[in-house]
């Protein structure tokens, strides 16, 4: 935890939170409950202030952001102090830190060193020619027990190549890369909780492009409300296995396992590391980030954010489900029309809660797909009632019999005017294509407009409204759009208070998801597993009984059958004068197709008499063992879908800031791409307190320009790498001049 800056406890008696206050008094801080003194410590022992305030959050007195509000803290340094309490209770405040004198870097060494340096070596090559570890003879350098000198040129920082860090990388004594052998000893012996980021200055490093994300994936919460996700002490830390995974997305790595051929000490540049973990070891802490249900509640606490921070885009959801195909052997999945392929293929189906514009918020996976109405009502509405801010209290909903909570947006699958109604009761508006509109309505009712999409896009079209008893069991407003064909679509919306045009350009802007859809999968690899386990189902689960699908796919071939028998029959008609010598033939013909379609009906209505006896849905536990199935793993799922939805709307933020520079604002998110995988420079100055990152320059001038814009935008932020004094600099090039 870095050294707080006193004073940090007020002079005067301060609530915290409720009954708890504290205060100063003779150079004691005391904490109050009420008006009763409870505990009290010395102003300066930093120690127990740590201890007391962390007791309080794990007895669920406080919370981190109270103690970091009212103590002016950083929120890092209170979680660090609560984990150290939950794993060591309050004698883990009070052990003193090992320190041991130098055992490598004595003073012959440094002397041998320093003569090296000012020979104008490289530290990695110093570091080779005396037989110590490069990273050993950097921490020196910091230090300041070693000096280097100012390199000529532009740049006077003494960086390491990419040919030189390969090689280091590869007499790495416990596995490539993995040079900090201190630190990786101290963690296997349970003496270190996470190493802390120290960067090297290293030129020509792949993907170092990345690092320009890491201000927006901070600001879309990378590192906030992680409080459930835990792991046990050891070499990597929290923080730098979510930025690891994020930058992988957007690197467009579309699995753990591309991590193999990837040079592992290069990877680790970027996060301040000797290396990043083996493929084995991530998936190991991916699997303990999200045992139980941490990863799931993570994403609630970031989706209850997202939404808080933008709470317009929270007022119109698009729910729509994506159906993710499954080709592997260690289940039986149900089946699912998967549209873009128009294919019947065992798969699972998750529905998603997106925002207008298209950003994801979240997403609920169903093992068995019961449809898009039950789980609308069943899981996503109630979440939605609880999480989305600014709705209207119940007396604003009473005075104003038109005001809804939210509107739904969905597709055809949803429509149910009894589902409408339900909704209606529960005040909030829904909005979707009607099914069977009838009869077209009169081109003179429609009135030419001009509605503008969310994309910014202007489009002109032809609307008609009415009023509409759908079903017989609700009122809504239909909107029909005339298009250049004739062809009239209907929409229908229980929002009462919006303009038809409105209603018209927010369903038309639902392909805003489709398209999130597409891009997910294309290029966050959405529909990849995340493992290859599986789990059971709860034997209370509702599936289609395999026999009445039988009976059903039965009944359907036999009234076809039945059907084409009928016309042939039906053609068999005496037109035409016949031969006297055929007639016998010809009546013998038709009596034999008549006794043929009375034995199809006879089959048919015993079909469908079996199939009326026979309930369409069993509970798991009922069905026959052959037609049992297990569901795919959730867990680790869940955490890297939370993960790329927080690359995603990074890059999205990205993306709205280089639109207005391109001359085609659809190329942003390409140049983003181009970006991300784009070499760089990284050159940390500890004395000043900043880590530059220096992009290659890229294809083209305009590029260039639009990339400098967004270094601006981005330094403005002026973000400080997670667990270090090393605020980013983001540059292109070797000037910022264009």
């Amino acid at each position: 935890m870095p050294q707080l800056l006193l004073p940090i406890f007020p002079d005067a008696v301060t609530p915290i939170k409720d009954l708890l206050s504290v205060g100063k008094q003779d150079g004691q801080v005391v904490y109050f409950h009420g008006v009763l003194p409870v505990f009290s410590h010395a102003e300066e022992d930093l120690a127990t202030f740590r201890m007391i305030t962390a007791q309080f959050i794990a007895q669920g007195h406080l919370r981190v952001v109270d103690v970091a509000s009212a103590f002016g803290v950083p929120a890092l340094s209170v979680k660090r102090a609560l984990k150290r309490y939950r794993q060591e209770g309050p004698k883990g405040f009070y052990v003193p830190p090992r320190r041991r004198g130098p055992a490598v870097l004595t003073a012959e060494v440094l002397k041998q060193a320093q003569v090296l340096l000012d020979d104008r070596q490289t530290v990695p090559s110093v570091a080779t020619e005396l037989g110590i570890k490069s990273d050993t003879l950097s921490k020196a350098v910091r230090a300041g027990r070693l000096h280097v000198p100012a390199a000529k040129g532009p740049c006077a920082v003494v960086s390491s190549t990419k040919s030189e860090r390969s090689a280091l990388d590869s007499k790495a004594p416990m596995g490539v890369g993995a040079s900090h052998v201190e630190a990786r000893v101290a963690a296997s012996v349970g003496g270190l909780n996470a190493v802390a980021p120290q960067f090297q200055a290293a030129v020509d490093v792949p993907r170092g492009g990345v690092l320009f994300a890491l201000p927006a994936l901070l600001a879309v919460g990378l590192l906030e409300g992680g409080e459930e996700l835990t792991l046990p002490p050891g070499y990597y830390g929290i923080d730098s296995l979510l930025m690891l995974i994020a930058f992988m997305a957007l690197a467009r790595l579309e699995s753990v396992e591309s991590l193999r051929s990837c040079a592992p000490g290069e990877w680790g540049k970027l996060l301040g590391l000797d290396r990043i973990p083996e493929v084995r070891t991530l998936r190991e802490k991916i699997g303990l980030l999200s045992q139980g249900d941490h990863a799931e509640k993570w994403s609630a606490d970031l989706c209850r954010r997202w939404m808080a921070a933008a709470p317009e885009q929270a007022g119109i959801l698009y729910v729509d489900a994506h159906v993710r195909v499954y080709y592997g052997e260690q289940t039986q999945l149900p089946r699912h029309y998967i549209a873009r392929q128009r294919l019947c293929q065992r798969a699972t189906a998750d529905y998603w809660v997106n925002a207008i514009d298209g950003q994801p918020f979240f997403r609920v996976t169903q093992a068995v797909d019961p449809g898009l109405i039950k789980v609308l009502e069943g899981e996503i509405l109630p979440r939605l009632e609880r999480d989305i801010p600014s709705q209207p209290s119940a007396e604003v909903l009473a005075a104003e019999p038109l005001r809804h909570r939210f509107t739904l947006v969905f597709d055809r699958e949803g429509y149910s005017p009894e589902l409408f109604k339900r909704l209606k009761a529960r005040r909030v508006a829904c909005l979707s294509y009607r099914k069977y509109p009838g009869d077209d309505w009169s081109p003179e009712e429609f009135v030419e407009g001009t509605i503008e999409l969310r994309s910014g896009e202007r489009v002109r079209m032809r609307l008609a409204e009415r009023g509409t008893l759908l079903g017989g069991v609700v009122w809504v407003r239909e909107v029909r759009k005339l298009c250049d064909t004739g062809r009239q679509v209907s929409l229908i919306s229980t929002d009462y208070q919006s303009g038809m045009w409105l209603l018209a350009a927010t369903l038309f802007a639902r392909w805003s998801q489709e398209n999130f859809f597409k891009y997910a999968r294309e290029h966050f690899a959405l529909d990849r597993l995340a493992d290859y386990q599986t789990e059971e189902i709860p034997d209370t689960a509702r599936v289609v009984n395999p026999a009445r699908r039988t009976l059903d796919g039965q009944v359907r071939s036999l009234t076809s059958k039945l059907s084409r028998r009928l016309a042939q029959f039906g053609t068999l008609n005496l037109n035409e004068t016949i031969d006297p010598a055929k007639v016998e033939a010809f009546v013998a013909k038709k009596a034999a197709a008549h006794d043929e379609i009375e034995q199809l009906q006879d089959e048919l209505k015993t079909l469908k008499e079996q199939r009326k006896e026979t309930p369409s849905h069993l509970d798991i536990k009922d069905l026959p063992e052959e037609s049992r199935f297990r569901r795919l793993s959730t867990h680790s799922k869940q955490l890297l879908d939370t993960l790329k939805m927080i690359a995603y709307r990074a890059e999205t933020a990205m993306a709205n800031v280089l639109a207005p520079l391109l001359a085609r604002p659809d190329e942003a998110r390409s140049l983003l791409r181009a970006i991300y995988t784009t070499e760089a420079d990284l050159l940390p100055d500890p004395q000043a307190g900043t880590l530059t990152v220096r992009l290659h320059h890229m294809a083209n001038g305009v590029s260039d320009r639009a990339v400098r814009k967004l270094c601006d935008e981005l330094n403005s932020t002026d973000t400080l790498f997670p667990r270090s004094n090393l605020r980013l600099i983001l540059q292109l090039g070797t000037s910022q001049n264009p």
